[in-house]
């Protein structure tokens, strides 16, 4: 997993734990609001695999018990070992396993980041997620401006915090960083509000993003 990723990640979840007194946080407290959130990442990722676990517990109870009454097995001796029956291709199992496949790499992220936050040897994680909360302390209205400018017929106070915050991210690294290229910049933002947001965040994120890189003549 790229670090630049981790940080991203990292920023995100530190951003969700500002008020609005932004500007008071000092570079200390900003390091121990990202050693919370990796306990947050390091909690949610154990959650997640806990969940992970139950699914796999009930397809395998599932699967023997579509074993034991196959019609195959139905008909021998009460007392006798069932037989493996072929499984079908159900949407159903697929299904299933899909899901189990979306909650372990959510969970597998989750313990990345920690891990690359936790270890000495990788501190451009903390490093980089710092950079971009202490830009936002600088420039926090000029980039609630862009944000507003773009997505009209929205007051960002009332927006899904979550987008908002994935756009203010995202517009550092564009505008004031710019040490990573324009489309990782958008990808990983798209795959943050996938992760966390909502169904209809994918498109807006997308579309407010267009419109900074046009109208910075970022494309």
């Amino acid at each position: 997993m790229q670090a630049r990723r981790a940080a991203r990640e990292l920023a995100f979840i530190l951003f969700s734990q500002f008020d609005k007194k932004i500007q008071n946080y000092s570079k200390d407290d900003l390091e121990d609001i990202i050693l919370k959130s990796v306990r947050i990442l390091s909690s949610n990722a154990s959650d997640e695999l806990k969940i992970a676990l139950g699914s796999l517990v009930d397809m395998k109870n599932k699967i023997s018990d579509y074993e034991a009454e196959h019609e195959i097995n139905l008909k021998r001796p009460i007392d006798s070992a069932n037989i493996p029956v072929p499984l079908p291709l159900t949407s159903d199992m697929t299904g299933r396993i899909d899901e189990m496949i979306d909650i372990a790499e959510k969970a597998l992220l989750a313990l990345e980041i920690a891990e690359f936050a936790a270890l000495e040897s990788q501190n451009e994680v903390k490093a980089y997620a710092i950079e971009i909360a202490e830009c936002f302390q600088k420039h926090h209205n000029d980039i609630d401006n862009i944000i507003k400018k773009h997505a009209k017929n929205w007051n960002i106070d009332r927006l899904v915090k979550m987008d908002r915050d994935i756009l203010r991210i995202a517009i550092i690294e564009l505008l004031y960083i710019k040490d990573a290229p324009m489309k990782v910049v958008v990808d990983e933002a798209l795959e943050l509000a996938k992760k966390y947001s909502t169904d209809d965040s994918y498109s807006f994120i997308n579309g407010i993003l267009a419109k900074v890189i046009l109208e910075n003549g970022l494309s």
